[in-house]
């Protein structure tokens, strides 16, 4: 048996909670990986994991070794590495999530500048609005936007992102520019739901201390920010969306501010890791490499430094 692959596939098994979808995810027929469980459990004379028809659960000697696991293996890794010319030129396959705004108009264009950089990775980019389970789905690290919530999670934060709220000339035309929030109950406006809980999010303005929240009436809701700015450059209604996905389109007159005077809350920007894993060359430099990249665009880079702000998950500070 290998010792160590045998300790991968224990830990695959262990975060997935299936066998079934730690063999998909390590590329190996599910025999294959319950056998080297096994042989493991045979070979430390202990019980890993309580295996029943629906689930697979940790034992407490099973945890234990899980920890020493994910040292070891995170130790191996390091002494490869040291030795190894990857650490000078990071190879291999990169999974990254991000939400589709940002991918579409932020790290996809940018991308020629990082491949560049570091020919011998190769990345797989799943662009999506919703919260993915890192761990099950097998993905290395993300691009979130907003408060963080899983505690499994390192967090790095690099920037912000800032809204508008703007409509198309057209629709100006037929129904009036709004002058207060509250002009808004009278309009047709394009309304954003989650994807995770499928809840309409209400609509939040400030100024001069006042803050005011509310739920507008729409024809329609999206949950994809693509298809949000699209729905807005056809008229159907107010749209609230981030700056950098709008900015070009009021440049070249397509939308029209509207409540320039009113501020919406920023939602700041991570970029996030599990934390029982060991952080890979080609991870480290994609991590510095969008740091950079946010650091340096001036819709998104933190403007001063931020205090950290205490939450479940573990937030790296960057400015």
């Amino acid at each position: 048996m290998n010792k160590l692959q045998a300790m991968e596939v224990f830990i695959q098994v262990v975060d997935c909670g299936s066998f079934t979808k730690a063999a998909e995810m390590l590329n190996l027929p599910k025999a294959t990986v319950s056998t080297l469980v096994q042989t493991l459990e045979t070979t430390l004379s202990v019980k890993l994991l309580h295996r029943t028809t629906r689930q697979v659960m940790i034992t407490s000697d099973g945890a234990a070794y899980y920890e020493r696991c994910i040292q070891i293996l995170s130790d191996v890794r390091d002494a490869e590495e040291s030795l190894s010319r990857h650490r000078l030129s990071p190879s291999g396959r990169l999974r990254v999530d991000s939400p589709t705004g940002l991918s579409s108009e932020i790290l996809i264009p940018a991308l020629p500048a990082f491949f560049e950089r570091y020919p011998d990775i190769t990345m797989e980019l799943g662009s999506t609005d919703r919260v993915i389970d890192l761990v099950e789905e097998g993905v290395d690290c993300a691009v979130r936007g907003g408060e963080l919530l899983d505690q499994n999670l390192i967090a790095r934060r690099i920037g912000v992102i800032n809204f508008v709220t703007c409509a198309s000339p057209a629709y100006l035309e037929r129904h009036g520019m709004p002058q207060h929030p509250r002009d808004l109950e009278r309009h047709r406006c394009v309304n954003y739901f989650s994807a995770k809980t499928g809840k309409i999010l209400n609509w939040d303005f400030t100024r001069d201390g006042e803050r005011i929240e509310v739920a507008l009436p729409g024809a329609i809701a999206l949950n994809d920010s693509n298809a949000y700015v699209q729905a807005g450059l056809a008229g159907l209604g107010v749209i609230m969306m981030t700056d950098y996905l709008l900015i070009e389109h009021i440049t070249a007159g397509r939308m029209v501010q509207v409540l320039p005077d009113w501020s919406i809350d920023p939602l700041p920007v991570h970029i996030v890791y599990p934390q029982n894993r060991h952080l890979s060359a080609k991870v480290r430099v994609f991590v510095e490499w969008v740091s950079e990249l946010f650091a340096g665009h001036p819709n998104l880079r933190l403007q001063a430094p931020k205090a950290v702000v205490a939450s479940s998950a573990t937030v790296l500070e960057t400015v």
